[in-house]
């Protein structure tokens, strides 16, 4: 099914962050492509926030994902926040209503989705490494599954304290001797192109006592974390799984139609060629 040629009719989604990739437009576009929808997405950067917003509502641009420097410059911009982002104070996808904006947080969501899809328990303890947005998103996700006993570790002692104590978490400046059924990754350890790609954010003994890893760098999706848990026999779960999900929610809620767990699949393949 092939999408309608561009006309005055086609809908624009759109994403804004500090560096574009291609990962979210080859994503969207493809599936427009493959279930034959009247939509487009196009990556965009910006030096005015305010600005860019106004434009999303003034075009009628019907979706708007958001990435880092923008995710809480946006909650002041919009009409409407869902408690994925409110929970967070971070948002990351905006849905434009004839005018109206609503802001969520899907990566929130995702991870929430992989936690109950993964079977991980929450009486289990968990570490979480990292504390930036996005481990955020992911610590929140963690508490508000149930998982009341959490570890945040963060080298920078005020944002990790800050996300901490948010949480009801314990906080150390390194993984030492901590050990727990359930370890996270949200630090760039191990991202391809990064000055640490080769790199595990957890050692191998900490990795021998988990039973899940969950690494959310997502570009390698096979990151040295997630090797090592393999060939260690651990539960994985990954990076692309997280911003395959994410972007399946967004794309639902830009067009109404939910693709199918192997289009997602297919489509977050292809954005990674």
């Amino acid at each position: 099914m092939a999408r309608p040629a561009l006309n005055k009719d086609t809908k624009v989604c759109i994403s804004l962050a500090a560096r574009p990739s291609n990962i979210g437009t080859r994503f969207h576009n493809y599936l427009y492509e493959q279930l034959g929808l009247d939509f487009l997405y196009k990556a965009f950067t910006t030096t005015d926030i305010a600005a860019a917003m106004s434009g999303v509502r003034a075009l009628g641009i019907r979706g708007c994902s958001v990435s880092m420097p923008f995710k809480q410059d946006v909650l002041t911009l919009v009409d409407h926040v869902e408690k994925s982002a409110r929970a967070i104070n971070a948002v990351n996808t905006i849905v434009n209503d004839h005018g109206e904006l609503t802001a969520a947080n899907t990566d929130y969501t995702a991870v929430q989705r992989l936690i109950a899809e993964h079977g991980l328990d929450p009486q289990a303890a968990v570490v979480i490494r990292g504390s930036g947005g996005m481990a955020s998103a992911v610590a929140t996700a963690f508490r508000d599954s149930g998982f009341g006993n959490g570890t945040i570790v963060a080298r920078n002692t005020d944002s990790g304290l800050d996300l901490a104590e948010r949480l009801g978490y314990a906080w150390r400046s390194e993984v030492g001797d901590l050990r727990a059924p359930v370890i996270v990754n949200v630090t760039p350890l191990g991202m391809a192109d990064g000055p640490e790609e080769h790199e595990k954010a957890y050692g191998d003994d900490v990795i021998a006592a988990a039973h899940a890893v969950f690494d959310v760098v997502a570009v390698p999706s096979e990151t040295p974390l997630i090797v090592a848990a393999r060939a260690a026999g651990k539960r994985v779960i990954t990076g692309a799984e997280v911003i395959a999900l994410q972007a399946a929610e967004q794309f639902e809620r830009y067009t109404g139609v939910r693709p199918s767990v192997q289009q997602v699949a297919d489509a977050s393949a292809f954005s990674r060629d």
